[in-house]
């Protein structure tokens, strides 16, 4: 007779467990799951940017940034989702920095993205043109990492994010 009277109250509890909100992204999605996504395998256009940045602060005297593949792939979330929206922003730029701090032990978080370079030199001479850009270009970082994808019509994207443990 018990187990009668719990049935409606677990079918209500299962239905709600899989419901999901409508305005859910891909990129929400990926950042809030228990495990930060995979890191995909570099590219050559994201590993020559992160050559050209490290070459611009060692030029300026400062400290050469570590690759760390959690920023890449939480870099990676966001370029994906940035192609999906079809808009070039720093939408959810919270989520992203959580993340770090909670999965790469950051406490200091910032990001550069960009849309429709072709080339690395090309997407790091605007950032260097830029002073908010250069600003983290130049900033008191520790780690970055770089994701680069190109959409259906062959325009890249661009999140080029830094951390400071």
């Amino acid at each position: 007779m018990r187990i009668a009277k719990l049935v409606p109250i677990l079918a209500i509890i299962t239905l709600f467990s899989f419901t999901s909100c409508a305005k859910d992204t891909m990129e929400d999605e990926a950042l809030n799951s228990i495990e930060v996504p995979v890191a995909p395998d570099a590219k050559d256009i994201e590993i020559e940017i992160m050559s050209l940045i490290n070459a611009y602060r060692i030029n300026e005297g400062l400290s050469a940034l570590q690759h760390h593949p959690t920023v890449k792939a939480v870099a990676s979330t966001h370029t994906d989702y940035m192609i999906e929206v079809d808009n070039v922003s720093h939408d959810n730029f919270f989520l992203r920095k959580q993340s770090l701090q909670e999965n790469a032990d950051a406490n200091v978080v910032s990001e550069n993205v960009a849309y429709g370079f072709s080339s690395a030199q090309s997407v790091v001479n605007a950032w260097i043109a830029s002073p908010s850009h250069l600003d983290n270009i130049i900033g008191d970082f520790t780690d970055f990492d770089v994701s680069a994808e190109q959409n259906s019509n062959g325009k890249w994207y661009f999140t080029n994010m830094f951390i400071k443990r």
